[in-house]
């Protein structure tokens, strides 16, 4: 029966289930080769040749398929939609060649479909095509660009500025983005602005709010009332006039459906209504689509097959009625730049189940499901109708002018099903005002002014970073998730109440980048060098010629920065980013002037965590250092030297930033005493939160809290690897929580560890699942464990351990049954079975021997032989940019 290969188990056996016993389907589980992590690979001295390697997990799947080909030599290739999948397939067929499992009159066909449903599968069967060779071409560009950024700028950095750890062609763009606004938020000066607004009273009673537009018969810009006094003079124009309605304006309006979701839309979405990253958002919607619910999620099409836009029409019929119908169906045109994905939006394969109707254990991927399954039916409904009205207030002398608007929805459309979340707020009316008509006198009950500032703008989210990166054309839908895990895990942004805030070592990089590397850091040249990838992907270009253009210049700059020093470097940022570490002080005097001795040379200076900040040129005379950034952002923030809490019997207590997060230190290291006491700041403490006196409990641990009334052994209370805890001789007892360290008692003490004595003198309590998953196929619960050496999945006698990109509360029991059938496929390897089989030999031999050959022969079926270890060479740290 003819092979069919896919990329991942789950969605095999998705694929198995409608193909039927006639084929077999079988997995590739992702890529199968990449660039080897080291230098060479990409060889630009032989026409951008390319070294392959198949990675080490993925021969045993290669195997898998060239044995079953060995039946039927039928290839047929269904990997995903897009260049990824196109790369994969192309992958395959290069990986099987070589294996000679492939031969020129093999027949190797390949299949595409949109969504993992019978229908689409089977109709995918019938028109097989040939591996795309211009969608190979521009992953191969994509790729080989991707690895000379990496391993060729990278170094660059390593050399130049220690600390820091890689660049990559989107992923410093990306970085740029984030820096730049944080550049406009510190630059960013708040001015002040009033507003008046006045509570009014209607013939009738109603009560409505109306704000101040005209003063003086002059419209108000935002910025006229710009003090109180200004203000209050305002106020006292209204308050010495009579009011009355000077008009009423009525109008008709409609608010039309979003489009349906692409990856970007889906990823900002689900980032705003449910806070969900965006690598959380694609893997849900992996585990949708690879289970037949969504069509495929890696995507920047917005059209809808006619076959579902018919089924989603039904579907609202069905539910609202024929009022919610347009007349015809609803078009949408992609606006975004670059947009080239050939593929359908994001939509449920079926239209007429809700989240309702199907069955989805994990929350996250219900949540996501019922969002594409809302936004896709609410993009073919018809508008919403609304009335908004404008009511024109004055005083007879028209010398002030306040207006009041509202809008009521006459007809909510698609608004009874979905409506998209907003990235800031707005100050939309959605009130009805009350009846008034044009002459009629209004009462003015109270008029108030209002004190506002101007604000900066905000920082990214991942949903506004992904919007941001959409509109410049910068990366592509599988990219983004990828690039804004990979900023975080390099140390170059962090993720804070979900806003994304650059760090010193992002920022150092990102200056390094401009104004040594300017082009390749620029938002239009990245954009532009996506629009030749698109040409080389349409076949319009050719790929080596990209490859050709790219390398010559890219080149050129490398060399340029080949004989700077650190100290060139050091000074150049310092001159580049003076502007915000050392801005002009009011009195004129030096900015860069040592606050502390007086003559010194402040500079920027790298420390050897990675990150950067401020000292004094007198070093080590003068140690006065500060953060890295503005001097008003260094109050408060923790040093390199630390930040001084007070003294306590004579010693300074300090709190540091160090390798492994904040500490508190009593004294300071010398000679004599290297290294200090110092104790880590448990993780519900903030830095910020820290006082002298917390600090000085903290590094007075363990605490004794009395001799236990038994035996007059000490009991004593501390923090310790696994949390707090009381401790009397070898038993040991947790406590709920920090505070209890300090305050717990004897009574309480005493109780605790009786409690801990009666669980089982000694004995370690049976661990408690951290989630149930439910049952296997086969039958037995699945769980997931806290172990030793991390949390792993249990299934009778079968644990699998989870991995590290996994977390365990978000592990979902189709990714636990993956697990679960590689760890019990796994079979011993060959060769230790085979030494193992002679040391019983050995050990049966020696059973018959003398006496005296006893022991020896004991130990050496006691110790039987070992397969040997192999220790793998550290690869460089090398971003890739592209998934």
């Amino acid at each position: 029966m003819p092979v069919v290969v896919v990329e991942s188990p789950a969605k095999a056996k998705t694929i198995n289930k409608y193909l039927g016993s006639d084929y077999q389907v079988l997995a590739s589980y992702g890529h199968v080769r990449d660039l080897p992590p080291k230098d060479g690979s990409v060889d630009t001295d032989e026409d951008f040749a390319m070294t392959w390697e198949v990675d080490a997990n993925s021969k045993k799947h290669i195997k898998a398929i060239a044995d079953a080909l060995k039946a039927d030599p039928n290839l047929i290739l269904a990997t995903d939609p897009d260049r990824e999948g196109e790369a994969i397939s192309w992958h395959l067929v290069e990986a099987l060649t070589d294996r000679k499992a492939i031969k020129k009159d093999t027949p190797v066909s390949r299949v595409v479909f949109n969504a993992i449903t019978k229908s689409a599968v089977t109709e995918a069967m019938q028109n097989p095509r040939q591996v795309d060779a211009p969608l190979v071409e521009a992953y191969l560009a994509r790729r080989a660009l991707d690895y000379l950024v990496g391993f060729k700028l990278s170094p660059v950095l390593w050399r130049k500025l220690p600390g820091a750890k890689s660049a990559g062609r989107v992923q410093s763009v990306c970085l740029r983005v984030i820096v730049d606004r944080e550049v406009e938020i510190e630059a960013f000066r708040a001015q002040e602005y009033w507003t008046v607004a006045a509570e009014i009273e209607t013939p009738r009673g109603q009560i409505f709010t109306a704000r101040l537009v005209t003063l003086g018969g002059k419209k108000l810009d935002k910025f006229d009332l710009g003090n109180q006094v200004a203000a209050e003079m305002a106020v006292q124009a209204v308050t010495s006039r009579a009011l009355s309605v000077q008009g009423v304006e009525a109008k008709p309006a409609q608010r039309h459906p979003s489009a349906p979701f692409m990856t970007s839309t889906l990823q900002q979405e689900a980032s705003r209504k449910f806070g969900m990253g965006a690598k959380a958002t694609m893997s849900a919607a992996q585990r949708l689509y690879e289970a037949g619910l969504i069509t495929y999620m890696r995507t920047d099409g917005i059209d809808m097959a006619p076959e579902a836009v018919m089924a989603a029409r039904d579907a609202i019929r069905d539910k609202f009625g024929a009022d919610y119908l347009p007349a015809s169906p609803r078009m949408y045109k992609n606006k975004a730049k670059n947009a080239q994905e050939a593929h359908e939006c994001i939509r449920p394969t079926d239209m007429t189940r809700g989240v309702e109707q199907q069955k989805i254990v994990d929350a996250d991927q219900r949540k996501l499901y019922d969002l594409i399954y809302k936004r896709t039916i609410a993009s073919q409904m018809a508008a919403a109708r609304l009335e908004r009205t404008t009511v024109d207030i004055g005083a007879a002398d028209g010398q002030v002018g306040l207006r009041a608007t509202g809008q009521v929805v006459l007809f909510d459309g698609f608004l009874a099903i979905y409506e998209e979340g907003r990235d800031d707020s707005t100050d939309e009316d959605e009130g009805r005002l009350p009846q008034m008509m044009q002459g009629e006198a209004l009462k003015k009950l109270a008029v108030t002014p209002d004190q506002h500032f101007t604000q900066p703008p905000p920082r990214y989210t991942e949903a506004t970073l992904v919007k941001r990166m959409e509109e410049l054309g910068i990366g592509r839908p599988s990219t983004y998730a990828s690039i804004v895990t990979t900023i975080q895990d390099r140390g170059y942004v962090q993720k804070d109440k979900n806003r994304l805030i650059p760090q010193d070592k992002g920022r150092l990089v990102t200056a390094f980048l401009e104004n040594y590397f300017p082009r390749y850091v620029e938002y239009d040249f990245t954009a532009g060098l996506e629009d030749q990838l698109d040409k080389v992907s349409a076949g319009d270009a050719d790929y080596k010629d990209v490859l050709r253009q790219f390398w010559r210049d890219f080149s050129a700059a490398l060399n340029e920065t080949s004989e700077l020093r650190i100290t060139d470097v050091l000074e150049k940022l310092n001159e580049v980013l003076s502007p915000i570490m050392f801005p002009p002080k009011p009195d004129g005097s030096d900015p860069r002037a040592c606050p502390n001795c007086g003559n010194g040379h402040l500079s920027m200076r790298t420390a050897r965590s990675g990150g950067a900040f401020i000292g004094c040129s007198n070093y080590p005379e003068c140690r006065f250092t500060r953060p890295f950034g503005p001097p008003e952002l260094a109050e408060g923030a923790i040093g390199p030297d630390g930040r001084l809490l007070g003294h306590d019997e004579g010693d300074p207590i300090t709190l540091r930033d160090g390798r492994f997060g904040p500490y508190v230190q009593r004294g300071e290291a010398t000679e004599e005493v290297p290294k200090p006491p110092r104790a880590s700041l448990p993780k519900t403490w903030s830095p910020d939160e820290v006082t002298l006196e917390r600090a000085v409990s903290l590094l007075n641990l363990p605490r004794p809290v009395g001799p236990h009334p038994e035996d007059g052994v000490l009991i004593e209370a501390g923090l310790g690897r696994f949390g707090p805890f009381i401790k009397h001789g070898s038993t040991y007892a947790n406590l709920k929580s920090i505070d209890e360290v300090f305050e717990i008692g004897m009574n309480h003490a005493v109780e605790l560890l009786a409690q801990k004595l009666a669980g089982g003198r000694g004995r370690t309590a049976v661990a408690k699942p951290l989630k149930e998953l439910g049952d296997h196929p086969d039958g037995g619960a699945i769980t997931v464990m806290p172990g030793r050496y991390g949390p792993y999945v249990k299934w009778e006698k079968v644990n699998a351990t989870i991995p590290k990109d996994i977390e365990p509360e978000a592990l979902t029991i189709e990714q636990a049954l993956e697990l679960i059938t590689a760890k019990a496929g796994k079979k011993p390897a060959k060769k230790p079975a085979k030494k193992a089989a002679t040391a019983k030999a050995a050990t049966t031999k020696a059973k018959a021997a003398p006496k005296a050959k006893t022991t020896k022969a004991k130990a050496a079926s006691a110790d039987p032989a070992k397969p040997k270890r192999k220790t793998a060479k550290a690869a460089p740290d090398v971003v890739e940019d592209e998934a």
